[in-house]
């Protein structure tokens, strides 16, 4: 019989919460695998840290239990998420547990994934383990929400992120955009990129402002995958997308009448084209969003413009939104950070609740959530 390391509701917590810190690490360098944080405690102490490691695997709870070696027997473990006890690329993770003679696993949330779902807290509990769940699960579902809705829906968490003025303009009447917010704020931005899988915007925002949609002066070493839609593929071939596109992935979502010659034009620099559906004028917003979920993405950050942000919230798939806003008017001249969305009543527009506000140098950065219902 193992020998029990009983834990207690406050530092379950407090190490819990610490593994939640190391599973953001992970973020955006996991998909389609969840990334999960664990912790290895024996007599109150850290002996094992570890996280999902780029591309999914190792998982967290190897990498602890390789950090802890033999002071993980009789150890209490902390893991964001149930420990799978499905055969993948990697055997399971229950199974390390056990071999390792942990005496007790605390885990914030169960997976949902039918490979898994209460079937690695079984084996567990049969090989004479202690099990803890729902410490932190509010946090946990929080951080795991993009790996859950790809199992459950089949498409990822998508953050819409708004750079406005004021009076909610991204740029004047005469197109200039650069730059309504300061340095600081434009820095937090390629933070929150770093921790999302993708980063999205449509065929005007890639036209109108050659971007690059890379994580730069922050010294991280993945990219996410950066992702355009446009139904005809009408895209300058030498703007700095297409330049990187060997070197940093570019999925290019279109519609069924792209022309072939674009087609080509855009595989031969290295761009991986996904088809989609169209509805009304534009590309079907919850079909690019099956593509992208079917291509393993949990993850995905809208950077706009306003017709692609005005489609994804019409459709209700936005999940949080980040607004960053500069002390400055425009006016109604200015394109408007989200475009028409045909609203006649104030009960049928899409409400949010406000979960953070952060001063950035000079600017403001709000948080929101979907509001529930």
């Amino acid at each position: 019989m193992i020998a029990t390391n009983a834990g207690h509701p406050m530092s379950d917590e407090r190490f819990m919460a610490m593994a939640l810190s190391l599973g953001r690490r992970a973020q955006g360098q996991t998909w389609p695998n969840p990334a999960v944080g664990c912790v290895i405690v024996a007599h109150g102490r850290v002996v094992g840290r570890g996280w999902t490691q780029p591309s999914g695997r190792p998982h967290a709870e190897p990498v602890a239990l390789a950090q802890a070696g033999d002071k993980a027997r009789g150890a209490t473990v902390y893991v964001t998420l149930e420990p799978c006890a499905h055969h993948g690329k990697t055997p399971p993770c229950v199974d390390a547990l056990i071999a390792a003679g942990v005496a007790r696993v605390v885990a914030a949330i169960e997976d949902s994934d039918a490979r898994v779902s209460g079937q690695g807290f079984a084996a567990l509990r049969a090989a004479g383990i202690e099990v803890t769940t729902g410490v932190l699960a509010d946090e946990a579902a929080a951080d795991h929400a993009g790996f859950f809705l790809r199992i459950e829906q089949g498409r990822p968490f998508v953050t819409l992120k708004l750079a406005a003025s004021l009076d909610g303009r991204i740029a004047t009447g005469t197109g200039e955009s650069k730059w309504i917010t300061g340095p600081k704020a434009r820095r937090a931005v390629h933070a929150v990129r770093a921790r999302h899988d993708a980063v999205m915007v449509g065929a005007g925002t890639a036209r109108a402002d050659d971007p690059m949609l890379t994580v730069r002066d922050l010294g991280v070493e993945h990219q996410p995958v950066r992702v355009v839609i446009s139904r005809h593929l009408d895209l300058p071939l030498l703007s700095q997308l297409a330049r990187s596109a060997d070197e940093v992935p570019l999925w290019l979502c279109h519609g069924p009448g792209a022309d072939p010659s674009r087609m080509e034009a855009w595989l031969n620099v290295g761009a991986k084209l996904i088809r989609c559906t169209v509805r009304g004028v534009q590309l079907d917003p919850l079909d690019v969003l099956h593509q992208l979920g079917a291509a393993g993405l949990t993850r995905v950050f809208c950077e706009g413009g306003s017709a692609l942000a005005a489609s994804l919230l019409a459709a209700d798939l936005v999940d949080e939104m980040i607004g960053f806003n500069a002390g400055l008017a425009i006016g109604a001249e200015g394109l408007p950070a989200i475009g028409a969305l045909g609203l006649d009543r104030l009960a049928n527009a899409p409400r949010f609740e406000l979960t953070q506000t952060t001063a950035i140098g000079l600017d403001v950065m709000t948080r929101w959530r979907r509001a529930m219902a």
